[in-house]
């Protein structure tokens, strides 16, 4: 497991850097368009190529590519782990070229589609922010074949045991993105031409995002080859791929409804929603992404060889390390909700009614932080299994707790109750998959970690009281301009993070030696990077 924890703290720290960076370009995106209905048509836009990503890239594909290359690796070493490589590009390459192309000739037709809509009742602000949502996806959507490409080389890195490469993957999609908008700022363009340049560096971004782990294969010896033969490797993953993308499919147009009922409800509502998952994707991505992207080869090499014992133990290791921070990290973002979006997007034209209306949506989707991360590592643990019926039925349940609660909710509660609506899917989601682990194997209860998540509960109430009381304690001082804000983010969230870890030292939660080794391991890349 030592050579695992090396990886673990190379992917956390390689993702803490591009979540930073991902929360600062949000933050000027935010400062340059605000709350407004061009960027709630940007965000809804994003939203569709980037889920046909995760939909044919990083969900089902790297499902399916792992496992099946890790066989080819250990039966015909990199040679035949090179040529899978190669085919399943040239075909991936196929599939998302002719989807672009689909998807251009439905957006050229988009303004007489929603033209209908408008006359059948919809309205003519809703039909107004969707037509300038799909005119923009028609420029954004080619991004897709360089992330489902980026994905697959990603997924062949790791294998390789090359994993902070496709880590730092989004750093680069932000840094061309805060490219472009610096360049519209500096020559003081208005908001369209603005917008134009943010998508150009979306498009620049998702090149490099694909050309950086290419680069990294063609070091360990891969050379591309356009090869469209199919084999036994090819017709596995076909295979597998199926039921694993009729389930990511339910996946992704459940996020894809939340967003576009957010658009339909009024001009900030999507962008709200957007902000407050990227916030949740800073702990989400530091430990969760970090700790499920090492995992999932190593149980999939358990789960090949039939060592149900190691595949478990290693299981329980990877939630215990997820639960440990998400837990917190939920309680500490619903608390501290209004000072922390305040200090990181209410500048510019993102104005104080955005953040109170952002404040209680942050509040609502941080309950679902900890069900999201047991949700990624339960689901990988399906995948190791070969099972992909099982994920596509949990998806399903969540799509339709999702739909029913965002129509109920959102009449009552507009955008917050979307967020809850969202906040309720995962959670069933993730009480549906951790059941059927269970009917698979006993090994997979959740009976050995109650010591732990007892722990970890009181810790958390801890750091709750003390997040909340330092607030409290902060406002009460009444500091001039930002200054109470930076005091929450620098003073109380460290102090209560402290509090928190000697809790759980004093005692004696499990894995002490596997934090500590990450926590040492991070510091060290942080030094030398910094030498």
């Amino acid at each position: 497991m030592s050579r695992s924890l090396k990886n673990i703290s190379v992917v956390a720290l390689a993702t803490v850097a591009s979540r930073v960076l991902g929360l600062v370009r949000e933050s000027v995106t935010a400062a340059v368009f605000g709350a407004s209905a061009l960027n709630s048509a940007f965000v809804s836009a994003f939203t569709l190529p980037n889920l046909f990503r995760r939909l044919l890239g990083e969900g089902a594909l790297t499902a399916a590519f792992v496992p099946a290359l890790t066989h080819e690796l250990e039966r015909n070493q990199r040679d035949g782990a090179f040529r899978l490589v190669s085919k399943v590009a040239s075909w991936l390459a196929v599939v998302t070229t002719a989807i672009v192309l689909l998807a251009l000739l439905l957006f050229a037709n988009a303004e007489t589609v929603v033209r209908t809509a408008v006359r059948w009742g919809v309205a003519e602000d809703t039909g107004r922010r969707l037509l300038l949502g799909a005119d923009l996806a028609a420029v954004l959507f080619p991004y897709m074949i360089f992330v489902c490409l980026a994905a697959a080389f990603s997924a062949a890195c790791q294998v390789l045991g090359r994993f902070a490469e496709p880590a730092l993957s989004p750093v680069w999609l932000n840094l061309t993105i805060l490219s472009a908008l610096g360049l519209g700022s500096w020559w003081a363009w208005g908001a369209p031409q603005r917008m134009n340049l943010l998508c150009a560096g979306v498009l620049a971004g998702g090149f490099l995002q694909m050309a950086v782990p290419a680069g990294v294969l063609w070091r360990e010896g891969w050379r591309p080859a356009f090869d469209l033969r199919p084999d036994d490797r090819v017709r596995e993953i076909v295979r597998i791929l199926g039921p694993t993308v009729i389930g990511s499919a339910i996946y992704l147009i459940n996020i894809s409804v939340s967003r576009f009922i957010g658009l339909s409800l009024n001009d900030a509502a999507a962008t709200v929603l957007n902000l407050a998952t990227r916030l949740m994707e800073l702990p989400i991505g530091v430990f969760t992404i970090a700790v499920a992207t090492v995992v999932f080869p190593l149980i999939s090499r358990h789960a090949a060889k039939g060592d149900w014992a190691s595949l478990t133990q290693d299981y329980h290791k990877g939630l215990r390390l997820v639960l440990v921070i998400n837990i917190p990290a939920a309680a500490g973002l619903a608390i501290l909700a209004e000072p922390i979006t305040r200090l990181l997007f209410e500048h510019g034209r993102f104005t104080a009614a955005d953040t109170r209306l952002m404040v209680s949506v942050l509040a609502a989707c941080a309950l679902g932080l900890p069900f999201i991360s047991f949700t990624s590592l339960a689901l990988r643990g399906f995948y190791a299994l070969g099972d992909t019926a099982t994920p596509v039925r949990a998806a399903a349940l969540s799509f339709a707790v999702n739909v029913v609660l965002s129509v109920v909710l959102m009449r009552w509660l507009s955008t917050v109750g979307l967020a809850l609506a969202s906040t309720a899917a995962v959670v069933a989601q993730a009480l549906y998959l951790q059941s059927r682990l269970v009917r698979k194997d006993g090994g997979f209860a959740v009976a050995p970690l109650v010591p732990n998540l007892g722990k970890i509960a009181f810790a958390t109430v801890l750091l709750a009281a003390v997040a909340w009381g330092g607030a409290r304690g902060v406002a009460l001082l009444d500091l001039p301009g930002r200054a109470g804000d930076f005091a929450v983010v620098l003073l109380v969230i460290p102090l209560a993070a402290a509090l928190y870890g000697a809790v759980l030292w004093t005692l004696r939660i499990d894995g002490r030696e596997e934090l500590e080794q990450i926590w040492g391991r991070m510091r060290g890349k942080r030094g030398g990077m910094a030498q």
